[in-house]
């Protein structure tokens, strides 16, 4: 065998030898994919206090999950920072398929624009997997405030500027961001007060120390059907079954003034694909029951689901939104 001949079989022996390597590794990758979750517990990390909104979805979802994937999905509540203390948590999880998150629209979304650190990229660092549900808000005002609609609440607004105060779950949160939204729309002042979450602003609306706040509709809607507020609007397209005599933002007077919450499951960058695929079908499943969906339908929700290039879709064009509601009310929050 002549010198070029045996460099010639070295370099084929080489390169079958790396291929080899490669075929190995992606016949591991898959099979390990196909095994998953193999028996072993997944996390669910949610941005929300135990027994919120978020937090109550969350557990329907992950008992779901947890029976047709035949292992434990356990909740992980990391409330704070305008939620980005739970996407930090997930964003350093192992990319396994065994830590995913409750991404909404304020950790996706408004984060980007709002604060100056978030500690995470959305778009980097975490990968869409199927969206859940939205959800509009509702306007409501005190009982003892002298405001029967919209137009009522408008009108008070300029005969009496700066006096009102509005209510919000949060700096940041779609309650806060939808009155200043009303700010630009109608002209008007008011001062905004932000509380620790939706149910403490509930208490002072209720009260009277507070005049009016906007909430998404699972969190007030026992205070309005109870006539502890007034409810005047809703920030939907279209009127709410639940609530079918409150008009919507727009047929009160303010058109194409529209605000949905949403969420939906998020995993770390680097998920694999086929994890991804199957936790998309079974959430899609899970929305589409009967049980699921009629329960949507009495809290004013809207379910979502469709594939994980959707939900991205919906990300970025929310993220634009609220982005331009952010810079033009020029909020930023350390």
């Amino acid at each position: 065998m002549t010198r070029f001949q045996r460099c010639r079989a070295i370099h084929i022996l080489k390169a079958a030898c790396l291929a080899a390597t490669f075929m190995g590794a992606g016949v591991a990758g898959s099979a390990g994919a196909a095994e998953w979750p193999a028996g072993k517990p997944i996390t669910l990390v949610v941005p929300a206090a135990a027994g919120s909104t978020p937090d109550q979805s969350s557990r329907k979802l992950a008992q779901y999950l947890g029976e047709k994937l035949g292992t434990s999905v356990v909740i992980d509540n990391r409330p704070g920072a305008a939620g980005s203390i739970a996407m930090q948590t997930l964003v350093r999880s192992r990319p396994d398929g065994y830590t995913i998150g409750f991404g909404n629209i304020v950790t996706m979304a408004i984060n980007r624009s709002l604060l100056a650190r978030p500690g995470y990229d959305a778009d980097k660092d975490l990968v869409p997997v199927c969206a859940t549900t939205t959800v509009p808000n509702i306007l409501a005002v005190s009982p003892g405030l002298p405001v029967r609609d919209l137009k009522g609440l408008i009108d008070y607004a300029r005969k009496n500027p700066g006096k009102l105060t509005m209510g919000s779950g949060g700096n940041g949160t779609t309650s806060h961001l939808s009155g200043e939204m009303l700010k630009d729309a109608a002209h008007i002042e008011f001062r905004h007060i932000p509380y620790r979450g939706a149910p403490q602003a509930q208490i002072d609306v209720i009260s009277g120390q507070v005049d009016f706040m906007f909430d998404n509709v699972p969190s007030i809607i026992a205070a309005v059907q109870g006539n502890k507020l007034r409810a005047i609007a809703v920030t939907s397209k279209a009127r709410l079954p639940v609530l079918p005599n409150v008009p919507t933002m727009e047929e009160a007077g303010l058109p194409g003034f529209e605000v949905n919450a949403w969420g939906g499951i998020v995993a770390p960058a680097g998920t694999p694909r086929p994890v991804v695929d199957r936790l998309n079908r079974e959430i899609n499943a899970y929305l589409q029951l009967p049980a699921t969906r009629k329960e949507a339908e009495q809290n004013g929700s809207v379910v979502v689901g469709g594939t994980p290039e959707a939900f991205a879709q919906m990300i970025a064009r929310e993220a634009r939104k609220w982005g331009d509601v952010i810079r033009k009310a020029d909020i930023k929050l350390d």
